[in-house]
């Protein structure tokens, strides 16, 4: 005893673009494919707030400030000082590298940059961006801790 609905035939003008009826009658359709745009970490405003911590830093200090974001792998100390060795003024350079995957957060100094920002202060900020992390809040634990760092740093020295 069959208990399915009656089969309706398909008038093939009505169909869509990129629509037909099969020998089985059967309406199959071709969609485009759309790819979704990757998840950034970051909002525009989060964005233009990270520019202007960095920015700010590096004018204040004389000290060149990056921020690398990423996957760091189980070399993450050596991976971070293979960053910071590949930028232009590596004596001068402070980076912060965040693998927030990984959970690892490394603050790489270069020779003038290291006489100014004491390991303790590095620490410090590290704390602080930790903290911020565990909330949820990547962009905001990363202004706070480039703050910390320019504190730590201080201005630039006058020629």
């Amino acid at each position: 005893m069959a208990t399915g609905k009656a089969i309706e035939a398909v008038d093939p003008s009505t169909l869509p673009v990129g629509a037909v009826v099969t020998n089985s009658g059967r309406v199959s359709v071709a969609k485009m494919y759309e790819p979704h745009a990757p998840e950034l970490p970051f909002t525009s405003a989060q964005l233009a707030q990270l520019d202007e911590a960095l920015t700010l830093s590096s004018r204040t200090t004389g000290l060149d400030f990056s921020v690398y974001l990423g996957e760091l792998g189980s070399s993450s100390r050596e991976r971070a000082e293979e960053l910071h060795a590949s930028t232009d003024r590596p004596s001068h350079h402070v980076l912060v590298a965040v693998s927030p995957g990984e959970r690892v957060v490394e603050i790489v100094t270069g020779e003038e940059s290291h006489r100014r920002l004491a390991d303790r202060g590095a620490k410090l900020a590290v704390m602080s961006m930790v903290a911020s992390f565990k909330e949820g809040d990547l962009a905001g634990g990363l202004v706070s801790g480039l703050r910390m760092l320019t504190d730590q740093a201080g201005s630039a020295p006058r020629s």
